[in-house]
């Protein structure tokens, strides 16, 4: 167990990192370039990331997986013709898709999108894909030879060139009035980031090669059919989530547009729900997406021992942490959520929309980890299925309840946090089918129920407004450990576990 908890927080303070700069990120674009420029780059990136699934077809997981499996058998000879054929695919996905992606932008950006001055961002972004391809293959390496070391630096450094070329590089090219080219600048300093990631981790790549003998390095080419084998299975997930996340925004703007709200006031808003609220909201999830990453071979290796102890030990562990989390950032965004959007982006509208989401998004924090727990009990489709219905059920509520005059955006919020829920109780339901899993409601509804009472009670015990918000953000916190506390959900015998569990092995 002492492994489980040190895996997770090891790992929770490199995401924690990432995310940390992620989100000076964010505060800097959205400062330096507005709303308008802001929105443009929003709408436009999910269409980047769907065509890198393309071009990717799952091959850096079948790298990963293919390479570990030969590394554990002493076969590391082989693994530069991995790379050779891995490359070689990647190469071939790309000849195809990525032209034809080229030739789509025109339809997407003024027709799908109704806004053709996103073209130029479009075109920019699927200039990223070549070298973000050459980087997953890289990365897939690494993790395959379990050196998760390299693949983090590369992401500290991509987000540290970002936030300096947004902050110093972004101010002098901005054009007033002319918010599409800003997105456009904001794509290429994404670009340029990812160029230098890749161009790091090309160096680690080669350092690694030249320790090993001439003449092991000549090796006949590994067959794809392994790779493709793995690949193309495990991308369908992957294209599903992309492609869903490639719809959204097209819904969005098109429902808005239906219901009289026009281009450039949907891209606006899309740009600050999407780049602003949904990522401050899961600022705090490192926690249970740590969890996720490791609860898979942990409670994998309890299954494969058939010890049930150690099973249900680690699983209510982890949901409880994911559950705490919720509850906590929840009543945090609930109450000062707006009021943190509006400071720390300069957002003008869109930010009242927090009290919307704070309380759905508190099951976006038991989400994760849920799915790795189906995963690591032989349930993955199964959730993955729950993780399609979700979806596809975000997609179609937000077409009919943004198209509404009266609902507008408002609809489109609810839509989001309805895909949420959706998702997430069906993880909940599958998992309560394992009964070896020993999982119930209460886990989740004692939490909840605590966030529920400190959003009641707080303004009538410690009226809001009186300190500054530092203070009145931690004052919640306080008052929602304190209910915890009360209602028996953190308990003085969970510091002494967790330091046990830290000290031995």
């Amino acid at each position: 167990m002492s492994s489980f908890i040190r895996g997770t927080v090891v790992l929770m303070v490199a995401v924690f990192l990432t995310k940390l700069l992620g989100f000076v990120y964010r505060i800097q674009f959205m400062r330096v370039a507005g709303e308008e420029a802001v929105g443009i780059y929003m709408t436009a990136y999910p269409a980047f990331i769907f065509f890198l699934s393309l071009v990717q077809i799952g091959v850096p997981i079948a790298v990963a997986k293919v390479i570990a499996e030969l590394d554990a058998k002493g076969q590391s000879v082989k693994l530069p013709s991995v790379m050779k054929t891995s490359t070689f695919i990647t190469v071939l996905t790309g000849a195809v898709f990525i032209p034809a992606s080229i030739l789509f932008v025109p339809y997407l950006s003024g027709t799908l999108l109704g806004n053709a001055a996103s073209a130029t961002t479009l075109y920019v972004g699927i200039a990223i894909i070549p070298i973000a391809a050459i980087g997953g293959l890289i990365r897939g390496y690494f993790q395959g030879i379990a050196r998760i070391e390299e693949t983090a630096w590369s992401q500290i450094i991509e987000q540290f060139v970002r936030i300096a070329l947004i902050t110093w590089l972004l101010p002098l090219l901005l054009v007033a009035d002319n918010a599409a080219l800003s997105a456009s600048y904001a794509m290429a300093i994404t670009l340029l980031a990812e160029v230098v990631s890749v161009l790091y981790l090309l160096y680690k790549y080669h350092q690694k090669k030249r320790r090993v003998p001439k003449e092991q390095k000549k090796q006949p080419r590994y067959p794809m059919e392994p790779l493709l084998s793995i690949a193309l299975p495990a991308s369908g997930s992957k294209l599903f989530g992309s492609f869903t996340w490639f719809l959204e925004p097209i819904i969005f703007l098109r429902a808005l547009g239906m219901s009289g709200v026009t281009a450039v006031a949907a891209t606006t808003l899309y740009g600050v729900i999407s780049g602003v609220l949904v990522p401050l909201l899961l600022f705090p999830s490192f926690i249970p997406y740590a969890l996720s990453v490791v609860l898979i071979p942990a409670v994998s290796g309890a299954v494969a021992a058939h010890n049930l102890k150690k099973l249900q030990e680690r699983i209510h562990l982890s949901l409880r942490l994911s559950s705490l989390t919720g509850a906590f950032a929840a009543a945090v965004f609930y109450i000062h959520g707006q009021a943190l959007a509006e400071k720390l982006f300069h957002v003008t509208e869109g930010a009242s929309y927090m009290t919307l989401l704070a309380p759905v998004f508190f099951f976006y924090y038991i989400q994760s980890p849920l799915y790795s727990i189906l995963q690591a009990t032989g349930d993955a489709k199964a959730g993955m299925m729950n993780s399609i219905y979700g979806g596809i059920a975000k997609l179609g509520v937000m077409f009919v309840l943004a198209s509404q005059p009266g609902l507008q955006e408002t609809g489109a919020v609810l839509a989001i946090g309805f895909g949420v829920l959706v998702t997430s109780f069906l993880h909940i339901a599958t998992l309560r089918k394992n009964k070896s899993t020993g999982t119930g409601f209460s886990m989740f509804a004692l939490p909840y129920a605590a966030f529920i009472a400190t959003c009641i009670m707080r303004p009538i015990f410690l009226p809001i407004g009186n300190y500054g918000l530092l203070t009145e953000c931690i004052i919640t916190t306080l008052f929602l450990l304190v209910t915890l506390i009360l209602t028996g959900q953190v308990k003085k015998g969970d510091l002494f576990l967790f330091r046990r569990l830290m000290k031995h092995q």
